[in-house]
């Protein structure tokens, strides 16, 4: 064991005439471990909420979106697929209209989708609360239907269908405000539809406006004839955080006649919400883990006071003042590398009895999820560590210099 290590490990321990000082060292320890406790369990709240945010948004929205009519659907979607980083792509028809019961009328947002590529897309779809989403296949390709099953079916959100009052296999009206003009005057386009299926995603800007029907059932309710006319595609990528970059090289193979948005330019200022909390949470409680590296300096200064001879008597036998530079600044790392792995066991465990057992609730609708998420990355853990030891490290260096500027005649004298 190296001499400084040694001399800065005696001085650590206990001993009655010196148990003040070692009071304020335990309270060091215990000021930076509550730092870092709370930064660990707020980073982990705070990536819990942007990740579950994320995989909501993501989940009834692609990561990229493309946007423009056309009828060349097939040979697009070829050409998309052959982009590198793009997974999956699926067609799809938007467009706003009204849906009525007997006694209600709300304006929904219709996305006429296509069965078999959209789950691979719209993650929401996967797992429906109700029904099936092989109802929304084209008609004719189910044979031997009475002319009641043979009406084109839509899926909703829960939220809506509580709204409306609607339940499962109800016959509702989609009404299209472009209609036709005939000799009576203009009217709008209607047309039934059975409700065969809920989805939920906890957004109510989602679940209360969208609804899903078949790209066949789509087209004939916006009168879109003579080919297979889309309105754009959705696609997911390989990398969620490159979906910036992966949209560069859509819109180079698709050229100016689609418009081309990833999902940070779709939702950017929830985003930017969420990016500048963690920041400033995360500023704030780095503040108070510097409060703890403060008391540090205290005990070192004050241990300073207090070995004054043991200073001196050491120079005098031949350490540098180097060696009590260093016998400074490695019992002030070891305060704060203790207080870093005490805060570190702390948030940790915080961590895993949140995630596991949830046992704080959130007020149903005031949030996204019911309880609190929790999710600790890796890197941003090492950081932490990191960030702590650094801060403790330079409250070392001022009491470690006065300990090194010490002159051993005198020091002795005063003694």
């Amino acid at each position: 064991m190296r001499f400084e290590f040694f001399i800065a490990l005696r001085y650590l321990r206990a001993k009655r005439k010196q148990s003040f000082s070692n009071v304020i060292a335990v309270i060091s320890m215990l000021g930076v471990a509550v730092g870092v406790a709370a930064l660990i369990v707020a980073m982990g709240v705070m990536n819990g909420f942007s990740t579950d945010f994320r995989e909501r948004i993501l989940g009834i929205n692609a990561e990229i979106l493309v946007q423009g009519y056309t009828k060349d659907q097939h040979e697009l979607r070829e050409t998309l697929l052959a982009v590198p980083g793009v997974k999956a792509v699926t067609p799809h028809l938007y467009t706003e209209l009204m849906l009525s019961t007997n006694s209600k009328v709300k304006g929904v947002l219709l996305r006429g989708i296509d069965v078999e590529t959209a789950p691979e897309v719209i993650t929401a779809l996967q797992k429906l609360e109700d029904g099936d989403l092989q109802s929304l296949a084209p008609q004719d390709a189910i044979e031997g239907e009475a002319e009641e099953r043979r009406v084109p079916r839509i899926i909703i959100g829960r939220q809506l269908a509580d709204r409306m009052g609607v339940h499962l296999g109800q016959r509702v009206h989609l009404l299209a405000p472009a209609g036709t003009q005939s000799s009576a005057g203009y009217s709008p386009r209607i047309r039934p539809f059975v409700v065969s299926g809920f989805f939920a995603t906890g957004m109510a800007d989602v679940d209360l406006y969208f609804v899903f029907t078949g790209l066949e059932a789509a087209r004939d309710m916006l009168s879109l004839r003579g080919g297979d006319w889309i309105s754009g595609f959705e696609l997911t990528v390989d990398d969620v955080f490159a979906a910036d970059q992966t949209a560069v090289l859509v819109r180079q193979a698709l050229g100016d006649r689609f418009q081309v948005y990833p999902w940070t330019e779709t939702n950017p200022q929830l985003m930017a919400a969420l990016k500048l909390e963690a920041l400033a949470l995360g500023i704030v409680l780095t503040l108070l883990i510097a409060v703890g590296s403060f008391s540090i300096i205290t005990t070192l200064i004050m241990l300073v006071m207090d070995k004054t001879k043991d200073i001196a008597i050491m120079m005098s036998m031949g350490a540098t003042r180097r060696s009590i530079r260093k016998i400074f600044m490695l019992q002030g790392v070891i305060i704060g590398g203790l207080g870093t792995a005490a805060g570190f066991a702390i948030g940790l465990a915080l961590c895993f009895s949140l995630q596991r057992y949830k046992f704080i609730k959130l007020p149903p609708g005031a949030y996204l999820t019911d309880y609190v998420p929790v999710l600790l990355e890796g890197p941003e853990l090492v950081l932490i560590a990191l960030g702590t030891i650094f801060i403790c490290f330079l409250a070392t260096l001022y009491p470690a210099a006065q300990a090194a500027k010490l002159v051993p005649v005198e020091a002795l004298r005063s003694e």
